[in-house]
């Protein structure tokens, strides 16, 4: 593994939902009716920026609404929740309010956060209301097949709702907890490694560590640690091959360096190949649902035709595999990358 800084697009544009995919995610339960949409939420009179404990700006502002709207926003966020959570089981809200709405001017989504509270107990959850990206969708939804993680999410036209993903994000997790001396040091390399390839393998882009968390599972003998992705919006656009391989991001030097010293080459290998083999498994289960979604992405435009020929020579380069450059879309070199797992694993 090597350190180099990689240049990403920060002007990547949204994709809008095309017809096709609006189909496909209704035919797997992804698509609902929502109350209250993206555009609502942006109808705010005003906004105030945040700030963390330190003083310092957080990217994220505090959005001023109407008295006349913010009670309907409320119980419409409320409904959202509840058709996330519960299939729409409005009972699981009955006891809680919606204590903060947040919004963020980074990134590509413009997210907002919603905190919302159980008045009874005050234990608390997030939620996120997005701008829709059909690029960000088919990140969720191969993580969802490809991935050891589930993820919950729903869409509405122009508006993209998806769970909190609970953890550590990444940079925090090596700042404060990387070398603690009770943790096993080579699981966490090894929970890297994995993360790699599955980045690869899936078109991953753009995992820096404050884009992934870290989530920690105390087992009878020892801490399990699993590395998950929380930020799609670099699926399949970008034409340099490393911006899908986090080892090559100076933010996630730490896990790098724990994995040149934690790792042989054959232990590696070894990690490289049960990854391997966990998405074969994961690709024979889920087959159908594979190839339908590979069907509806082959007919959208999710990136450039120069990315596209960048990214097969560079995978032809990578791979040693000249079955690459006739690739004619970024799904034909995700396809290619499974089928290639297929041949080796059964090897």
């Amino acid at each position: 593994m090597e350190d180099n800084d990689v240049k990403i697009s920060r002007k990547k544009p949204t994709f809008p939902v095309s017809p096709a995919l609006q189909k496909y995610l209704r035919s797997y339960q992804r698509e609902s009716r929502l109350p209250i949409s993206y555009n609502d939420l942006m109808m705010f009179d005003e906004s105030f920026p945040l700030m963390d404990k330190f003083g310092k700006d957080t990217l994220w502002e505090g959005p001023i609404y109407s008295s006349e709207r913010i009670e309907n926003l409320h119980n419409g966020l409320k409904v959202i929740y509840a058709n996330l959570k519960a299939s729409g089981n409005l009972r699981i809200v009955q006891h809680k309010y919606i204590d903060k709405i947040e919004y963020c001017t980074f990134g590509n989504t413009h997210p907002f956060r919603i905190r919302i509270v159980n008045r009874l107990n005050d234990v608390y959850d997030y939620f996120y209301v997005k701008k829709a990206d059909a690029s960000r969708i088919y990140g969720l939804e191969l993580e969802e097949i490809l991935s050891p993680n589930q993820v919950n999410y729903l869409v509405d036209r122009e508006t993209l709702v998806e769970e909190h993903i609970a953890g550590i994000p990444g940079d925090v997790f090596a700042k404060n907890y990387l070398h603690q001396p009770e943790y096993n040091q080579t699981r966490i390399a090894k929970e890297f490694v994995k993360f790699n390839e599955r980045c690869l393998v899936m078109l991953l882009g753009d995992m820096r560590a404050y884009n992934f968390v870290v989530q920690i599972t105390p087992d009878f003998d020892d801490i399990q640690f699993r590395i998950r992705a929380i930020d799609f919006d670099q699926q399949f656009y970008e034409g340099n091959l490393k911006v899908y391989l986090p080892q090559f991001f100076k933010e996630n030097f730490p896990y790098v360096k724990l994995c040149t010293e934690q790792l042989t080459d054959k232990t590696f290998l070894q990690y490289q190949q049960e990854e391997k083999s966990s998405i074969l498994h994961r690709v024979r289960s889920e087959r159908h649902r594979l190839a339908d979604l590979r069907d509806v992405s082959n007919e959208d435009v999710l990136t450039t035709v120069e990315n596209t020929n960048q990214l097969k020579l560079g995978m032809a380069a990578h791979f040693k595999d000249e079955h690459y450059l006739e690739c004619e879309t970024m799904t034909d070199i995700i396809e290619l990358n499974v089928k290639n797992i297929i041949r080796q694993v059964k090897l």
